[in-house]
């Protein structure tokens, strides 16, 4: 392990910096939307939960393509890790690449933009839970798919530091899971309750 080393530099500003988009993104997301579900007070500046909704996706879009910014930049600022630079590996991260991009786009389609950039918390909720294609393919579809596309990624720029910004990415979502998907479904039962109580 120690000759891989040599092929990334954890003191890198531009590491450190795609490190700290990785892991903001979501605690970000995560932080206005229950502060939202708690106050409405993104509803009540602009108007319409739609218009909160759509400004926060917005925002939520740019910090995504930030966030693949410094990914990249983290990467060509270390050196290539040889072991990875053959055309194989190149390949595989081509298929992950689109693995991953599939899941990503077909999730937006079934979820649409207010289902994808938490709509629910702005009290816009979708009539039933979405079980078709991807989400009955795996859970998390959209996460994981990201996943997969920063995976592929670091294989075609044979990075070892995409590898491990990679891995951050899956350890950062897989706790965003924890705290998403408890108080997601906690929304959709106060929905049933008040349905029945109709």
């Amino acid at each position: 392990m120690t000759g891989e080393l040599e092929y990334i530099d954890l003191m890198d500003s531009n590491f450190a910096i795609a490190v700290l988009c990785i892991i903001f993104n979501p605690f970000f997301w995560n932080v206005v939307a229950r502060w939202e579900h708690k106050t409405r007070a993104l509803t009540r500046l602009f108007g319409s939960p739609y218009t909160g909704c759509y400004c926060l996706g917005m925002i939520l879009l740019l910090l995504a393509f930030f966030r693949s910014h410094c990914f990249t930049e983290a990467m060509k600022s270390q050196p290539k890790l040889e072991g990875l630079d053959f055309p194989g590996a190149r390949y595989m991260g081509l298929i992950l690449l689109a693995t991953g991009a599939m899941f990503v786009i077909s999730s937006f389609l079934a979820l649409g933009f207010v289902g994808t950039y938490l709509g629910d918390y702005f009290g816009i909720l979708m009539e039933e839970k979405v079980t078709g294609f991807p989400f009955n393919v795996m859970e998390n579809p959209m996460y994981w798919g990201s996943t997969a596309i920063y995976l592929g990624w670091s294989l075609i720029n044979a990075s070892l530091a995409g590898l491990v910004l990679t891995t951050v990415v899956a350890l950062t979502y897989k706790i965003a899971i924890m705290f998403e998907g408890p108080f997601t479904e906690e929304i959709y039962q106060q929905k049933q309750k008040s349905g029945k109580n109709k």
